[in-house]
């Protein structure tokens, strides 16, 4: 496997960039589904302190794979494919994109707007980037709801296309995002029929 894409696979950085996000995404959506039942408390600042770091994490990482997929291009659609459903897969991994710079950045005006410090992993501080506002508050909070429920139904129908391409399709949609070298399934060669040409044996004799 080679580190930059090539005409029909995500190379190995692309890889690592997916999957080490997919990862994060599920521990943020875990913590952020969780973490307003938690007890006041120390434990609870910690947590909320987490789901911010993972945030900023992830804003980071996508920026850095947008800039790889700008550097190394990105596969060529999977032969066989009708346009309407190609038109479609850009839209999707372009929301996909934009809802993972919108979700982390309204995190960020939501913590600002409220005058809470912002840290990342207690390692140094990040700037406000609005003044303290109940009202954008207000606005930042549902934004940041709303645009996670989204995702998922993004990330839901994004799931279900790869699984329909690799067992009803039987192409490389999923599995050029795999680590190893893999190929689509190929159907078993079908026997030629038997030639129905008489044999020697079969034909009859010249002489009676």
């Amino acid at each position: 496997m080679t580190l930059k894409n090539t005409d029909d696979r995500w190379g190995a950085v692309s890889q690592l960039f997916h999957w080490v996000i997919v990862a994060l995404i599920l521990v943020m959506a875990y913590i952020g589904l969780t973490m307003g039942d938690l007890p006041n408390g120390p434990r609870k600042i910690n947590i909320y302190a987490l789901h911010k770091s993972i945030g900023l994490t992830i804003l980071a990482l996508v920026v850095l794979r947008v800039l790889w997929r700008v550097y190394a291009g990105a596969p060529a659609p999977v032969p066989g494919t009708p346009t309407w459903q190609q038109r479609i897969a850009s839209v999707t991994h372009f929301l996909l994109y934009a809802l993972l710079f919108a979700i982390p950045l309204s995190g960020w005006v939501l913590n600002s707007s409220a005058g809470y410090p912002l840290q990342w992993f207690k390692l140094f501080n990040l700037p406000a980037i609005t003044g303290r506002s109940d009202g954008v508050h207000e606005a930042a909070e549902g934004a940041h709801e709303l645009l996670f429920w989204v995702l998922v139904a993004l990330v839901v129908a994004h799931v279900g296309a790869a699984l329909y391409h690799h067992l009803f399709q039987g192409d490389t949609t999923l599995t050029r995002m795999l680590p190893g070298r893999r190929k689509a399934p190929t159907l078993a060669p079908v026997a030629a029929p038997a030639s129905s040409s008489p044999t020697p044996q079969d034909s009859p004799d010249e002489n009676p």
